[in-house]
């Protein structure tokens, strides 16, 4: 390519331009302003100017999207049911009561002593001693009382206990009752999904069915802090409508068609949480924890691809969201079970002395049989599973891992 050059005698006086100097640049800056090599590219005002225009742009969209925003669902809806009293079906059941006082929530439980406390106090002594709930919340123990002409029901039990749970209250649900799940995990023995559960223990193939999964502790829920999750359903106006009954200044849902990427991200977090706690508790490091991570976030990508998931939907919410929350705050019941095992602690112990279910331990299990179903390699979520089955101790597993094959990245 040729050069260009500039010929001196271009920037001499000429009789047309008598002002045109050499040792005067062409585009001199005015006098009182800051030379370009000075100025702060974070607070030039070109650069502040293109911020706030986005931004406004931005708020003007929201608000012309929430001026058009359908709010009929809440306003026609008169009774939702709240399957279970652990911690996040009590801080639902309190969600969903303050969307609006007139609503009544009736949570089913089979505890008559947390009904008592709970209708007389308001308060769910168990979990959230210090959190006052509702007034429009009610406990009891009837399940025909509780599911009668109910709008929506919030299902909370453990997946483990799920199918015994519904199959004894089956007779009491309303066949076109849409079910919103809020447990996540795969049942041990049979691998299904809660979508696959809840149909069947019902003998209702066509129960309406919505996955609500994402980052999302109880506590912080409570707390009125924000929040944001996914409901998942075949039914696109099902899953609006869910949208409708549970959005609100604090929590955030957005919407998606894929329940099966959503359910598998929110079952095989649970056992990559373990995994986590694992490392911590062995003190490996941070180097160690973002590689465990990563290799766990690629095998629940895997398999839930190879069984129809989106791959957005793992990078998503329910997934990238949900995995970072659970193996990177000791709030998480899974990772406080890893911890502990890495530490050295006996798994039945671990158990034993909490007052909530860690669903990544019996999913594990499940995790494997489908990963040999789908023909899918899932090194680290397979170890937890040994280590649980206790047939494999952590500091082995560690071992293991990290000599297997040098491979290319995918």
């Amino acid at each position: 390519m040729a050069s260009v050059l500039v010929n001196p005698a271009a920037w001499a006086p000429t009789p047309s331009n008598p002002r045109l100097q050499r040792n005067k640049p062409m585009f001199a800056a005015p006098a009182n302003s800051t030379p370009l090599e000075d100025q702060d590219p974070q607070t030039s005002p070109d650069r502040r100017r293109a911020v706030r225009l986005a931004w406004e742009k931005l708020v003007r969209w929201s608000r012309s999207w929430r001026s058009k925003a359908k709010t009929d669902v809440l306003e026609r809806t008169k009774k939702v049911v709240v399957l279970g009293g652990g911690s996040f079906g009590t801080a639902m059941a309190a969600h969903v009561a303050d969307r609006k006082p007139q609503l009544e929530v009736h949570m089913l439980l089979r505890d008559p002593q947390l009904c008592h406390s709970i209708n007389h106090t308001h308060f769910n002594r168990k979990y959230f001693p210090k959190h006052k709930l509702p007034e429009n919340v009610i406990a009891t123990t009837d399940a025909k009382a509780a599911l009668l002409a109910a709008d929506y029901c919030l299902h909370a039990v453990p997946v483990q206990f799920t199918s015994s749970f519904l199959e004894d209250i089956a007779d009491y649900v309303d066949p076109s009752l849409p079910f919103i799940s809020l447990s996540k995990g795969l049942e041990l023995n049979t691998s299904r999904m809660m979508s696959q559960i809840i149909p069947h223990a019902l003998r209702n193939p066509r129960q309406p069915f919505v996955a609500l999964s994402g980052p999302s502790f109880a506590l912080e829920l409570m707390n009125k802090l924000p929040t944001a999750m996914v409901a998942a359903s075949r039914d696109k106006r099902l899953a609006n409508a869910t949208q409708q009954l549970l959005a609100s200044s604090h929590l955030r849902i957005s919407t998606s068609s894929d329940v099966t990427g959503v359910e598998i991200a929110g079952a095989l977090k649970n056992v990559l949480a373990i995994a986590a706690g694992i490392v911590e508790g062995m003190n490996l490091g941070n180097n160690s924890m973002a590689a465990l991570v990563t290799q766990g976030c690629s095998e629940i990508r895997w398999l839930a691809t190879k069984m129809g998931a989106k791959p957005t939907t793992i990078t998503g919410l329910s997934g990238t969201g949900d995995i970072m929350l659970t193996c990177f705050v000791n709030l998480s019941r899974n990772k406080t079970v890893g911890v502990r095992l890495g530490l050295g602690e006996k798994l039945d112990d671990i158990l034993s002395s909490m007052n909530q279910v860690a669903e990544g331990v019996s999913t594990a299990g499940a995790v494997i049989a489908l990963a040999q179903k789908y023909k899918v390699k899932m090194p680290v979520l397979t170890a937890v599973a040994r280590i649980i089955d206790n047939e494999l101790t952590p500091e082995k597993a560690v071992l293991e891992l990290m000599s297997l094959p040098q491979v290319e990245e995918v």
